[in-house]
């Protein structure tokens, strides 16, 4: 297969999930101030990633997903073009900044994940929410005394799609079955009481929020990335749903309560992943690089030796 048709098949691709993944998260999108917003936008960090693996000739997929997306909302005028630039150029630039900061997408340094916390999802985003709400607001779609509630709401729905979609993604092509009969034991344990736990908590009247920290603790301490970011995900997109349902904690809450305290949770969770996911990893490494020295050194002081040498 040709380079070229190789990269036209991974924009369709990019472009297909940017759609699938763009459709489902307008099932759950709210009403801020007379504009509709995603309170987690899956496309950005499908976009990311994209552009992780396969470079900047990846853009075109990322444009043509949005216009498709965008398209089942209404016809596409010029104020929609700006919009489908922003959710461009707001990957692009995260991209930018990664390459620039050496950013690693194994994720096993400390440093790779606060690259992708701020360089990758909270300083980019910040484009595509002022191009779309901006636009909006000059057309006359939005009234400007609610331009910040629907940029607030626009920037959080997309670093949020990158904080937890994108370490899941880069953590796939690395993801093996554990080796032994225990650690697929705890593995299955891990992801039943995840699933578990996120419900309950998501779905209850008392203020039980704070439970899937733990969960998150004990994912990334024993299986670091892996385990943590599908923990965060799941955590966030049932946080969504029950916040677009008016469930659980978020009843009888006003839009702007749900979205601050949807913000809060769905952002210490992804910090609280890939930050100490990262760290354990890191850890981890040293670790083993620390063992290897020992057992070099100790090979070189059994071969100087007296003893040896006799």
């Amino acid at each position: 297969m040709s380079t070229s048709l190789r990269q036209a098949l991974w924009i369709l691709a990019v472009a297909a999930a940017y759609y699938a993944t763009g459709r489902l998260g307008l099932l759950q999108r709210l009403v801020v101030a007379g504009a509709q917003v995603t309170p987690l936008w899956l496309p950005t960090g499908i976009a990311v990633a994209a552009l992780l693996w396969r470079g900047v000739g990846i853009w075109p997929g990322i444009a043509l997903g949005t216009y498709l997306v965008m398209r089942t909302l209404g016809p596409v005028d010029l104020s929609g073009s700006v919009i489908i630039a922003g959710n461009t150029l707001a990957p692009l630039c995260a991209y930018a900044m990664l390459r620039r900061a050496r950013f690693r997408p194994e994720l096993d340094r400390l440093r790779d994940g606060l690259a992708l916390v701020f360089l990758g999802g909270l300083l980019p985003m910040l484009l595509s929410a002022t191009f779309g709400a901006g636009v909006l607001a000059l057309t006359g779609s939005l009234p400007w005394d609610g331009f910040w509630p629907v940029w607030a709401a626009w920037w959080a729905g997309d670093a949020m799609g990158v904080l937890v979609v994108t370490p899941v993604l880069l953590a796939l092509p690395r993801m093996r079955p554990p080796r032994d009969v225990y650690r697929t034991a705890e593995a299955a344990a891990l992801l039943a009481v995840a699933v578990l736990v996120t419900l309950l908590v998501t779905r209850s009247t008392l203020s039980l929020l704070f439970l899937v920290f733990p969960l998150l603790i004990w994912a990334a301490v024993r299986f670091q990335l892996a385990g943590a970011a599908p923990c965060a995900l799941l955590i966030s997109v049932a946080t969504v749903s029950a916040a677009t349902a008016r469930a659980g904690p978020f009843a009888h809450h006003g839009i702007l309560e749900v979205m601050a305290n949807l913000m809060a949770l769905n952002g210490s969770v992804a910090l609280t992943a890939l930050l100490l996911s990262a760290l354990v990893t890191e850890q981890n490494n040293v670790r083993v690089k620390i063992q290897q020295a020992c057992e070099d050194l100790a090979e070189l002081v059994n071969r100087l030796s007296p003893r040896a040498r006799g």
